[in-house]
């Protein structure tokens, strides 16, 4: 996995769930479902980028 795209994949992560977190604690359910959205695009990057890792062997 590249540094920037690890870098990046963390970084979605982080912000959807502190996004998420925050939605659901305002009861602001449209900011909690793009936060959740966001976290899991940083999964799917982070998978991805793993999958190529794991072949690149």
């Amino acid at each position: 996995m590249t540094a920037s795209e690890k870098a990046k994949a963390k970084t979605e992560q982080a912000k959807g769930k502190a996004k998420e977190a925050l939605g659901s604690a305002t009861g602001n359910d449209r900011m909690a479902a793009e936060g959740q959205a966001e976290k899991s695009t940083g999964d799917v990057r982070e998978a991805k980028e793993k999958t190529k890792d794991a072949f690149k062997h």
